[in-house]
C-alpha cells in the first residue's frame, strides 16, 4: 500500500494528531541521518510506537474499544479476565503466596476483572504489579481503578522495570506482536534485511546487509530447517524473545502467561506466507503498511511460539502448556460462567461474547496461550482440554 493511497483509503487524522506524526517523524529522521540514512525496520517500530511522548502507546490518543483503533479481549468480555484468574488462582494456591504482574495493562479493564474475580474466590494476589510503559495509560488505569476498585487499590502497584525478584504469575495479553521485529526478505545474492528510509517527505523501503549476527544466524537457521522461495520475506521477533528471557531472569517461582495471535515456527514461516505477518491498526481499519501514520497506528507482527518457548527455555523455564485461546476459556469455566449472568439479556450477550471469544473463525484459534513456569509441578487447567507443545 503506498503511502498517499494507503492514506486515502483510512479515516483523516485530526490537524493535533497530525502535528504529533509530523514531529515525531522528525525526531526518527534526525536518528536515520545520524546513523547514515537509514534505520532497521525494528528501530524504525520501536520509535513509532513507544518513542517518549510521541510515540503510539506513549502519546495520550485512546488505543482500545469503539473510540480506539482496536478491541482486545478485556474490551469484548469481562469473563475473559475471570477465565484467566481461575488459572491464577490455582498457580497462588500452590505457591502459597505471589504477586500478579500485568505487563501492558491497555486500558485497565482486566485488572479489574482480575481482582474481582480472586478477592470473590479469597484468593487475592499479595500485590498486583503493572508495568506500563505509557504515562498516558497508566492514568487512565489509575482512574479506572480508582471508580471501580477502591478496596483493592491498595495492592496495585505500577512498575518502570521488571522487578528483580519474583514470586507468582506474569500476565502479558497482546503485548509480544506489539514488540519491534526485523523483517528478512531473501534474494538471490543471500539474506537482506529490510530498513527505512525518509526521502521527498516520505518513509520508503531499503534493503541493505544483515548486520546483526543473531539476525543472520535465525535467518540462516529458519533456511536450514525448510527452503524458502527467492523474494520471501517475513519478520523476526529478538526483541519478543530477549524480553522472556529477562522475565524468566526474575522469575523464582511461578508461571508466565503469554497470549497472542501467532503459529508455532513451521506455520510462521511456511513457503505460502511469503509476505510476512506486519499488519497496521488504525481506527478499526486494518492495512499492512508501517510507513503511514507514523505514531498514529499500531504496528504488529504476529507472534513466532517455538521462538518464545525455546527463549523460556533459555534461562530454565519449563513450556508448560500451549493451546488455543478458546481451548484455554473453555478449559478455564468459560461456559459455566455463563450461569452467573444476572438475567436473560445478560446471558445473551454474554452468549455472544464467548462466541467472539472461543469459536474457530473468530478469536478462538488464532489467538494462542502459551505457559512458562518454574516450580510449578501441578498441570495447568487451562491446558486440560487440549495440549499442542508437541507443534512447538
Amino acid at each position: 500500500m503506498s503511502e498517499r493511497g494507503g492514506e486515502q483509503q483510512l479515516p483523516p487524522s485530526d490537524p493535533a494528531a497530525r502535528r504529533q506524526s509530523e514531529r515525531l517523524q522528525r525526531l526518527i529522521a534526525a536518528e536515520a541521518d545520524a546513523a547514515g540514512g537509514c534505520l532497521s525496520f525494528a528501530r524504525y517500530m520501536e520509535l513509532a510506537l513507544y518513542a517518549p511522548g510521541l510515540g503510539y502507546y506513549s502519546a495520550g490518543a485512546v488505543k482500545f474499544g469503539a473510540a480506539g483503533d482496536f478491541v482486545t479481549a478485556p474490551e469484548i468480555s469481562p469473563l475473559f479476565g475471570r477465565c484467566l484468574a481461575n488459572q491464577v488462582a490455582q498457580v497462588l494456591t500452590q505457591l502459597g503466596d505471589g504477586d500478579v504482574l500485568e505487563v501492558g495493562a491497555g486500558s485497565g479493564l482486566m485488572v479489574g476483572d482480575l481482582l474481582e474475580a480472586l478477592a470473590a474466590a479469597n484468593c487475592l494476589p499479595r500485590r498486583y504489579l503493572i508495568l506500563e510503559r505509557s504515562a498516558a495509560l497508566r492514568a487512565r488505569q489509575q482512574a479506572l481503578l480508582e471508580a471501580r476498585l477502591p478496596g483493592l487499590c491498595e495492592r496495585v502497584v505500577w512498575l518502570t522495570r521488571l522487578p528483580e525478584r519474583l514470586i507468582g504469575v506474569v500476565i502479558a495479553n497482546e503485548l509480544l506482536d506489539a514488540l519491534p521485529v526485523h523483517i528478512f526478505t531473501l534474494t538471490t545474492t543471500g539474506a537482506a534485511e529490510r530498513y527505512v528510509a525518509r526521502r521527498e517527505g516520505r518513509w520508503q523501503w531499503r534493503e541493505g546487509p544483515v548486520t546483526d549476527p543473531a539476525l543472520a544466524q535465525r535467518v540462516a537457521a529458519l533456511q536450514q530447517e525448510a527452503p524458502l522461495p527467492i523474494g520471501y520475506t517475513s519478520e523476526i521477533g529478538l526483541a519478543a524473545e530477549a524480553w522472556i528471557r529477562s522475565v524468566g531472569e526474575c522469575m523464582a517461582a511461578g508461571l508466565v502467561l503469554l497470549i497472542d495471535y501467532g503459529f508455532p515456527r513451521r506455520e510462521y514461516y511456511h513457503p505460502q506466507r511469503s509476505g510476512g505477518t506486519l499488519m497496521c491498526h488504525y481506527r478499526h481499519r486494518a492495512h499492512p503498511d508501517p510507513l503511514i501514520l507514523t505514531g498514529l497506528q499500531d504496528i504488529t507482527s504476529h507472534v513466532d511460539f517455538s521462538a518464545m518457548a525455546e527463549a523460556g527455555r533459555d534461562v530454565g523455564l519449563d513450556v508448560a502448556g500451549y493451546t488455543t485461546q478458546g481451548a484455554f476459556l473453555l478449559a478455564t469455566g468459560i461456559a459455566e460462567l455463563l450461569d452467573d449472568a444476572a438475567d436473560e439479556p445478560m446471558r445473551l450477550r454474554w452468549s455472544q461474547q464467548v462466541k467472539k471469544l472461543t469459536l474457530p473463525h473468530e478469536m478462538g484459534e488464532l489467538f494462542k496461550v502459551l505457559a512458562l513456569s518454574r516450580a510449578i509441578h501441578q498441570p495447568l487447567m487451562g491446558f486440560a482440554w487440549r495440549d499442542l507443545r508437541s507443534r512447538l
